[in-house]
């Protein structure tokens, strides 16, 4: 599967649009136990715990687009977005949400 934030992938003319395609990932985050158990992961302003979750659940969100277009017979996706929000009581969950364009090249 290609994968491209841009709208075409150069040299390689889509040949069939097959929609839109989405995956959504929502992770838990309790921000003041999380941070005294990662205090020590925290150097120079970043926190190697937070960075893994969110890398992971980045993954799982594109992953699920992904499967989401090989259902639809798509071998590439065009022109993805990855969007972080922040949801729930007190916003007090992470949701990812990737989309783009499914299409055959």
């Amino acid at each position: 599967m290609i994968l491209s934030t841009t709208p075409q992938i150069e040299g390689r003319p889509i040949r069939e649009y097959k929609g839109v395609v989405t995956g959504e990932t929502i992770i838990g985050a309790n921000f003041v136990k999380d941070f005294f158990a990662s205090i020590r992961d925290v150097v120079g302003g970043r926190s190697g715990s937070y960075e893994k979750v969110l890398r992971e659940a980045k993954d799982t969100s594109m992953e699920e687009m992904m499967q989401r277009a090989e259902e639809l017979g798509a071998n590439a996706i065009v022109g993805i977005d990855i969007d972080y929000e922040t949801i729930g009581a007190n916003n007090s969950m992470l949701m990812v949400a990737t989309s783009g364009t499914a299409v055959v090249i």
